[in-house]
């Protein structure tokens, strides 16, 4: 099994996958045990056609150019690429599951998927063409166009011929077999790659929208209760106990916030309190926002890793009951359904996220900051205003996007694909929607900053908070006349997606 942390090295890490003699013995064993099984009888992909299609059988002299025909054919996506990332992302998945030994492919196509992924080179995969069943059969086409030494690839930075890149690595092009061509690109490799990429980033937002939550009610002076463990601990949600938990940990030697108990419990107070007794809700209730968010992203880790671990192709190749069986398990219904809760999860933290800017913003809410934290002149100066229109266009971008693929299969493929999952389109929206989220979040995190440079609390700040607003100012300083901001925008976005809280 290859869990999250192991794919995470892997992936980001640039850790070499190294094969053990166990699984290459598995590999070499289905490969035997197919060309043994498959001299006399009728096998899809084999010695029929592909898809509607399989109705023709194919003559023995032309079984090994059926391969390339599908692998040719099936290149044919539109769109821009793929970052490389969630294309080396797909080749670990598709790779994963020919290590199961059930795909019944040579083991050059484990090696040679070894040296792509561990040399860092990248196929030219466009990010449209899947609709989730049959698997990803476009994309990873792209991708074993590549491997047989086609199309093209992204290698050091540029995008060249594969043969040309194959050529200078020592690699040879992938041959075909016996069902190579089909087992590359029948699976749900693509969707779940771009799935793990999001789930990584998404954890990630996550916790700088928990320590952004606690730096805006630092900033406010709100009571502490929200988060404590007794309040929290009696919704029987283990997401929102987690959330209550990590702010606690965040706001730790934090001498912002105020106790209840100290200032409304034990002294009278006039008829009018010139404190708010409690905060609007996109700073109260974070814990009942989030913690939604954080069970949707435990249980989407669960069903990807169990894709990612899983035999995902069609016909599925089993030497231990000496059988191969005919059936679906390229469908990506599970994905699919994944992506579009965490699309509506991540749309709402980004939502979160852009109310309580507003609540900063707004000086007639909060009552104790200048207009969109505007550090000079009023009506000469204009602040974060500008900046609030591209996190407010962005989030409702995100809400939009957050409408469910899972339900919007179209038949084709003469009706043989009757029922699709639109899983790829899902991963895709949902990778939007996250980037997205940065970009959002990128934006509140400097306005939070400047809203502490503005009432001076630097010191008064919890310890991580205090480490969070060091780092942003080292990147953006405080600011009083107006500057362009879209590079400083891009600048913490960056820091957001590379940099982990570490939160337990």
């Amino acid at each position: 099994m290859l869990q999250i942390r192991q794919f995470k090295n892997i992936l980001f890490d640039n850790q070499p996958i190294t094969l053990s003699s166990e699984e290459e013995f598995r590999v070499k064993t289905c490969f035997d045990f197919l060309r043994q099984f498959a001299s006399d009888k009728i096998i899809y992909g084999i010695n029929t056609g592909f898809g509607p299609m399989a109705q023709y059988r194919i003559e023995d002299a032309a079984l090994c150019r059926l391969q390339y025909n599908i692998i040719r054919s099936h290149s044919a996506g539109a769109g821009k690429p793929l970052p490389d990332l969630y294309v080396k992302a797909a080749m670990i998945a598709r790779m994963q599951t020919f290590l199961r030994g059930k795909s019944g492919v040579h083991i050059q196509v484990i090696e040679t998927l070894q040296q792509f992924i561990n040399r860092n080179i990248c196929p030219v995969v466009p990010e449209h063409g899947s609709v989730g069943a049959s698997g990803d059969l476009v994309q990873l086409a792209h991708i074993a166009l590549a491997l047989i030494g086609e199309g093209e690839v992204s290698y050091n930075g540029q995008r060249r011929p594969a043969a040309e890149v194959l050529k200078e690595c020592g690699i040879q092009p992938l041959q075909m077999y016996l069902r190579e061509g089909l087992a590359i690109t029948n699976g749900t490799a693509v969707m779940t790659g771009i799935g793990l990429v999001n789930l990584i980033y998404a954890r990630r937002l996550l916790e700088w929208a928990t320590a952004a939550s606690v730096l805006i009610n630092e900033i406010v002076s709100s009571y502490d209760d929200f988060m404590s463990e007794t309040l929290n601990s009696l919704k029987d949600h283990r997401g929102q106990q987690t959330i209550a938990a990590w702010m606690r940990q965040i706001s730790a030697g934090s001498q912002c916030f105020m106790q209840r108990e100290k200032m409304l419990y034990c002294k009278p107070h006039g008829r009018v309190l010139d404190h708010k007794v409690q905060p609007y809700y996109s700073l109260r209730c974070v814990p009942q926002v989030l913690g939604p968010v954080l069970d949707v992203l435990d249980n989407a880790e669960k069903v990807l890793v169990a894709e990612l671990n899983s035999v995902d192709d069609n016909p599925v190749v089993d030497p231990e009951t000496a059988s191969v069986y005919h059936g679906g398990n390229f469908h990506g219904d599970y994905v699919s359904f994944e992506m579009d809760k965490l699309k509506i999860a991540v749309a709402k933290l980004t939502m979160l996220a852009e109310r309580q800017m507003n609540y900063i913003f707004h000086d007639k809410i909060n009552e104790i900051l200048p207009p969109f934290v505007n550090l000079g002149v009023l009506g000469l100066n204009y602040g974060l205003q500008a900046a609030q229109f591209t996190a407010t266009s962005t989030t409702a971008e995100s809400q939009t996007l957050s409408n469910p693929m899972y339900v919007h299969s179209i038949p084709n493929n003469n009706d043989n694909q009757d029922i699709v999952s639109m899983g790829t389109n899902a991963a895709l929206l949902c990778k939007r929607i996250v980037e997205n989220g940065f970009q959002v979040m990128a934006i509140h995190l400097i306005a939070l900053v400047q809203a502490v440079d503005c009432l001076r609390i630097r010191d008064s700040l919890s310890g991580t908070t205090g480490k969070i607003y060091d780092e942003v100012r080292a990147m953006v300083p405080v600011f009083v006349d107006d500057t362009p901001k879209y590079q400083e925008i891009a600048i913490i976005e960056k820091y957001l997606k590379t940099q982990n809280l570490n939160l337990k």
